[in-house]
């Protein structure tokens, strides 16, 4: 072999080399959203920065993220889920010292009302977990009270609610892109527009060993399933059956107005679930009914479902009558739901290096901040040590041990 030929080999095999070095991670993160983002950077500020999130979408924040409307609430019914929004806050409270990104995180409340005993019953078990828990902010009020809070609210068929003072307002994409850019400034590469399409197994299928993709296979030592609500798709390529499915939520929103202001709490009504918020000068109504549809991944806007939402809304808040709804900015998105409502959180039976972070059921982008930390020391430590997360595991469903939560929290 010539000096050239002798050139031309060492230079191919650099060039192959740093092929395979670019498609090998310690860890692999299928879902580049705000948990799959929260999950890189925790694992990165912890050392380990030899990681790879891929997304579907063609650029951040296509998925389930961008599409959600950034609240954020401490008033749950479970304790896990109640410790999953402590955790949370504490990160978002240091999120901009720490990342160097504003969360948007706004204490503005979140205001529940009831319409009957029943659900006032129900609030008032919630307040007793939280309380238990730590929440001290949250308060019973009254109908007098609940007209204080939010002036707009016609008092009919009030019975009364609860209001907690810390519960408010995040940035979803602000979130998204303090955990990212300082993941990737941490060593964390991003590769967008790619889908998972397998994995090879190996060890009598207990380890995934590579993840195959529409851009080429990816070496990894270990593998999280971030997908979002195409959670269960990427589960079963493992041979894994995880209860997660998507739910399609449909947003209104107004066109600019002043009939509400900025800071109105949350406002939701137990009965059916209506709920309205006030962001960036437009008010946001959302109301969990939907139309029938086909495909379960399908995020088309169905006017029809505005009848509904709107009778629900000109009752309740009646200024909204003056607030024109702008159609073409509605929009869609997915819940990636659980059987129980809850997350699913922990290294997935039967395989030694696949870890799930799914099924957060429409609270994934408020618990990111904690779900990554936690997930991160499952990873890296064996388990999760900053708080209990045995509620969360993925076995739980195959042992009947589910969560149970009040219906309406």
């Amino acid at each position: 072999m010539n000096l050239r030929q002798t050139f031309l080999f060492a230079n191919s095999f650099l060039i192959f080399s740093c092929m395979i070095e670019k498609n090998s991670a310690d860890v692999v993160i299928i879902g580049g959203g705000v948990i799959g983002a929260s999950i890189a950077y925790h694992l990165a500020l912890r050392g380990c920065n030899k990681v790879i999130v891929l997304d579907r979408g063609l650029q951040p924040g296509e998925g389930s993220t961008g599409k959600a409307t950034g609240g954020f609430r401490t008033q749950f019914s479970t304790e896990v889920n109640v410790r999953l929004s402590l955790l949370s806050r504490e990160k978002l409270l240091r999120f901009n010292d720490e990342l160097g990104i504003d969360s948007g995180y706004r204490q503005c409340g979140y205001l529940f009302i009831a319409r009957s005993e029943h659900e006032l019953g129900a609030l008032r078990a919630a307040q007793v977990v939280q309380r238990n828990v730590g929440v001290h902010d949250v308060e019973e009020v009254s109908v007098d009270d609940i007209l204080q809070i939010n002036p707009a609210v016609h008092p009919e068929g009030m019975y009364g609610g609860t209001f907690c003072s810390i519960d408010g307002f995040i940035r979803p994409l602000n979130v998204l892109r303090g955990y990212m850019e300082s993941a990737q400034r941490l060593g964390v590469q991003f590769t967008f527009d790619v889908e998972c399409q397998g994995f090879t197994l190996a060890g009598g299928r207990k380890k995934i060993i590579q993840v195959l993709t529409t851009r080429g296979t990816f070496n990894c030592g270990s593998v999280v399933n971030a997908a979002g609500a195409w959670a269960g798709i990427i589960a079963r390529h493992a041979g894994v059956e995880i209860p997660v499915t998507p739910l399609r939520r449909q947003i209104a929103i107004t066109h600019p107005t002043t009939v509400l202001p900025e800071d109105m709490p949350m406002t939701i009504f137990v009965e059916d679930g209506f709920h309205a918020r006030v962001r960036d000068g437009r008010v946001l109504l959302l109301w969990p009914g939907e139309i029938p549809y086909n495909d379960q991944f399908d995020i088309t806007f169905d006017t029809a479902w505005l009848e509904g939402v709107l009778s629900r809304a000109h009752k309740r808040l009646p200024c909204l009558k003056q607030a024109a709804i702008d159609e073409a900015h509605c929009w869609a998105g997915l819940y990636e739901m659980s059987t129980d409502k809850h997350a699913i959180l922990g290294r997935a039976p039967g395989l030694e290096n696949f870890y799930l972070a799914n099924g957060s059921s429409g609270h994934g982008v408020m618990h990111a901040p904690g779900l990554g930390h936690l997930l991160a020391e499952v990873i890296l430590d064996g388990k999760a040590t900053t708080m209990n997360i045995d509620a969360l595991r993925p076995t739980r469903f195959a042992e009947g041990k589910m969560n149970e939560a009040s219906e309406f929290l």
